[in-house]
């Protein structure tokens, strides 16, 4: 570990809607339109779920979703909710949250300029998991997977100064090259722009209902190695995460060299991978690890001054003189 102390967020998880325009082979959130579980979700539920965050005094909204599906169907949900847009809800969902004092991060798959443009001012910080570079079977499905395509994104959150999470996903079909080669684009991003702030070192979890439930998930020791090269190419100042809850060997993880276990929610699960519970953060001090909680936007941004106009207030009340949660 780079300090003394693991970080991480006090966070509820809003699954904004399940349906994609990619349909990826390792994905178990995903449902396809028409079917039972197919959902956006209820402005009724997501405001219920963020009054029991508030409550429980959770500091960041994780509103999480892929790419808007292009189906009149879609459309028509949208409608009946009385919108146009998916980003018109969740804008609307990112205020709301903000009124009861969460911090809105958006990870809403390859968002069009204009769209991004209008979540910005109602996030701490937004994300995209780049997974790859490589162009992969596994991706065979879903057009905005394009590498070029999440990398230029990406860049876009760079030109508007937008703090930016990312990250690889290991054990999809990719060699130890491939992780290299996407970790050096990430690296080139941020030397470039200055604002990716963490970097997710995530390890794929077979499923039985996926198409790729029989593949071999990575070994610890290549998750290890997976971190160790992040740490080696990644500047210092971006953090590495090691999500606590998929992984019985979480301290070898941070010895490796993450030093942050991301959101945990009291309130709700980890829907993309749901049969994974997160350790509470009890658990986790009873295991021994020093934990410091941060907002969703890191501090060296906090301390810059990147994040939304409309978190300003929420940010000036929550960070301390160093932009970690007070």
């Amino acid at each position: 570990m780079a300090s003394d102390f693991i970080t991480f967020t006090k966070n509820v998880f809003i699954p904004v809607t399940n349906m994609c325009r990619n349909n990826c082979a390792y994905c178990g959130f995903r449902r396809e339109i028409g079917s039972p579980e197919a959902r956006i979700i209820p402005p009724g539920e997501a405001l219920a779920t963020l009054e029991k965050a508030a409550a429980l005094d959770c500091k960041e909204a994780l509103f999480t979703y892929g790419d808007a599906p292009q189906d009149p169907r879609f459309s028509e949900e949208l409608e009946q909710l009385g919108y146009a847009t998916l980003t018109d809800y969740v804008y609307d969902l990112c205020a709301r949250a903000i009124d009861l004092g969460i911090l809105p991060h958006t990870n809403g798959g390859v968002l069009p300029t204009a769209d991004l443009k209008k979540l910005w001012p109602v996030n701490a910080s937004m994300g995209l998991m780049l997974e790859t570079t490589a162009k992969l079977p596994a991706h065979q499905l879903s057009p905005l997977k394009d590498p070029a395509v999440r990398l230029k994104f990406m860049e876009e959150a760079g030109h508007m100064g937008i703090p930016f999470t990312t990250g690889i996903l290991v054990g999809i079909g990719e060699s130890r090259e491939d992780r290299k080669a996407s970790l050096e684009a990430i690296r080139d991003l941020h030397l470039k722009y200055d604002h990716i702030q963490e970097v997710i070192v995530q390890n794929f979890v077979p499923k039985p209902y996926i198409r790729m439930a029989d593949v071999v998930p990575p070994t610890p020791q290549d998750m290890v190695e997976a971190i160790r090269l992040a740490r080696e190419i990644l500047p210092a100042d971006i953090s590495l995460q090691a999500p606590p809850n998929l992984t019985s060997h979480l301290e070898q993880f941070l010895s490796a060299g993450a030093e942050d276990v991301g959101g945990i929610s009291p309130v709700t699960l980890d829907y993309i991978n749901p049969e994974c519970a997160w350790p509470s953060i009890d658990a986790l001090k009873a295991r021994g690890f020093k934990l410091k909680e941060r907002l969703p936007v890191y501090p060296k941004y906090v301390r810059k001054g990147w994040y939304g106009t409309r978190v300003k207030p929420l940010i000036e009340k929550y960070a301390d003189e160093e932009g970690y949660c007070a």
